[in-house]
């Protein structure tokens, strides 16, 4: 009434306007200069007006508003009055509901606050043509966050329902507000940034995660929960969030959907240690994340090649014994669930993976199949790759080399082993050439890699794998590991260019970890031409 009182004369029978009205209107809408504001102070509704200590240009101000702004700020607000906006289900809370509420969530902005002391947030709708009061109203009116028949109730879940029905109903972008203690202990709706509503094509992706993502956030909020976990899931959302709402939908960055998958990947390695087992591993994947991930490099590939691997695949396009069983100590191989007894995570002789070295954790997969090929009466490799994701010799020269990230082909194979691999298809794969400066792997690496394949050749030559090839390996003694593997193919007869060689330590323990990337058939063929050049006339017979 105070604001009333300064903008009309509410002592006259006509309730004239004053003189200042109309250049405050015209501050308040088009951002005319004035010099007509009032001294009143109007708290939480405009706090950045308040005056007080460092206000102004001092060391303190005085308030100052404009009248209009606190008079249309009340009567927006009787649009956004709280009302039943949700429907009536039985696995809804009984609660207020007020239009674009959710709850509150520390993703996407460097100000969370202490998490008690966070009060929600609200989410304010922007569009860039005028609309009537009863469009207006019928928006606030319906204004649900939807999810299929889920209700948003959270940042990442309210980013993925905008974009239905901000296209539908002409919204170009909400404002993110959130209810925060600042300023002692005054409760605010600070602003946490704008979120663009733009259709992304790979949106979608986020279901594949969206109930893991609610569990892990639950075990996080624990009392109980350990600091790394709330740090871990944090940085998850964080990612989550800046996929859906950063990324240009008309051209995709891979790089921000791969620290999705990588910051996925460090939450399932404190799964690992046995914390939160209760959510569950990263649950199956659709094949379009490669898609969304692959940027071209060599990294990318070697961490499908290494993803897909398992035994063998069945016609369905099934993987049988896939190697994400040497990762965690998973149950069943199409939808795996932690294997748990007595409430933690069984102690599973076939989980080799640390995650703190990648070279030594390849050359311990490697081992372990053979291990367990050895005991079942085989003399092969049992890993495959997916169809169409084996690797070729040209990346395996980037890797033996060491001119790859090793922790990116690490953290995207591990998360990679969650695709579904029945479901690929051609068009998931990308036919990006591979670099110019790559060149296949030394003949003496080809010999040691003709001595562990996990089938036949072209022609139907078997050449039986040694196991103690890879215990040399890994200890440095790569003269020995190159004389049994001139052996086996003298003995299969292919004749090899060399009988002995020599590398270093660190280009021993590559060797090793290099036999894990399963080759797709053509390389296969060409390592074993480029051994002995007579078979290349083989392939015909």
């Amino acid at each position: 009434m105070q604001r009333l009182g300064e903008l009309f004369a509410v002592s006259s029978e006509m309730g004239e306007p004053t003189d200042p009205a109309r250049r405050l209107l015209s501050d308040s809408l088009w951002c005319e200069p004035t010099n007509d504001f009032s001294g009143s102070s109007v708290g939480q509704f405009q706090p950045g007006a308040a005056g007080g200590a460092n206000s102004s240009t001092g060391t303190g101000g005085e308030p100052v508003v404009n009248a209009w702004d606190f008079v249309l700020m009340l009567e927006g607000a009787i649009l956004l009055s709280a009302r039943a906006t949700r429907r009536l289900a039985p696995n809804e809370l009984s609660r207020a509901s007020a239009p674009f509420a959710i709850r509150s969530h520390a993703a996407g902005h460097a100000s969370p606050g202490t998490e008690k002391a966070q009060r929600g947030e609200q989410w304010m709708p922007l569009w860039p043509r005028p609309s009537t009061l009863d469009d207006v109203s019928a928006l606030f009116g319906e204004s649900r966050l939807q999810l299929q028949r889920q209700t948003a109730s959270r940042p990442i879940e309210a980013a993925r329902a905008i974009s239905r029905l901000g296209t539908v109903r002409g919204i170009e972008s909400f404002v993110r507000y959130g209810y925060l203690e600042r300023n002692g202990q005054s409760t605010l709706a600070v602003p946490l940034g704008r979120i663009d509503v733009r259709q992304h094509p790979y949106s979608g992706l986020i279901d594949d995660l969206s109930q893991w993502l609610d569990r892990i956030h639950m075990r996080a909020r624990d009392s109980y929960a350990p600091a790394r976990l709330a740090h871990a899931e944090r940085l998850l959302a964080d990612a989550v969030l800046a996929a859906l709402t950063k990324d240009n939908p008309s051209n995709p960055n891979p790089v921000r959907w791969q620290a999705v998958l990588q910051t996925a990947v460090e939450v399932e390695s404190i799964q690992a240690s046995g914390t939160a087992v209760e959510a569950g591993p990263i649950p199956p994947l659709r094949p379009q994340w490669i898609r969304a991930i692959d940027d071209g490099s060599a990294e990318v590939r070697l961490a499908i090649a290494l993803g897909s691997a398992a035994a063998r695949y069945n016609r369905s396009g099934w993987a049988v014994d896939p190697i994400r069983h040497h990762w965690l100590p998973l149950n069943g191989d199409r939808f795996p669930k932690f294997n748990v007894t007595e409430k933690r995570l069984a102690n599973d002789p076939r989980v080799v993976i640390n995650g703190r070295d990648f070279l030594s954790d390849c050359a311990a997969i490697v081992e372990r199949r053979l291990i367990e090929a050895q005991r079942s009466g085989h003399r092969r490799l049992p890993l495959v790759a997916a169809r169409r994701c084996g690797i070729k010799l040209k990346d395996l020269g980037l890797f033996i080399s060491g001119r790859v990230d090793d922790r990116k082909v690490s953290m995207l194979s591990r998360a990679l082993m969650a695709v579904r691999w029945d479901q690929l298809k051609h068009e998931h794969l990308s036919n990006a050439s591979h670099s110019t400066e790559s060149e296949i792997p030394v003949e003496a690496w080809l010999m040691l890699r003709l001595a562990n394949l996990s089938g036949p050749l072209k022609d139907g030559r078997e050449i039986p794998v040694e196991p103690a090839i890879i215990r040399l390996l890994q200890s440095g003694y790569t003269t020995r590991a190159i004389e049994i593997a001139a052996r086996r193919l003298r003995c299969s007869g292919i004749r090899p260019p060399i009988q002995s060689g020599f590398a270093d330590f660190e280009s021993s323990r590559r060797w090793a970890a290099a036999l894990v990337f399963p080759l797709n058939f053509g390389s296969v063929q060409a390592a074993a031409e480029t051994i002995d050049p007579s078979m290349k006339g083989t392939s015909n017979v």
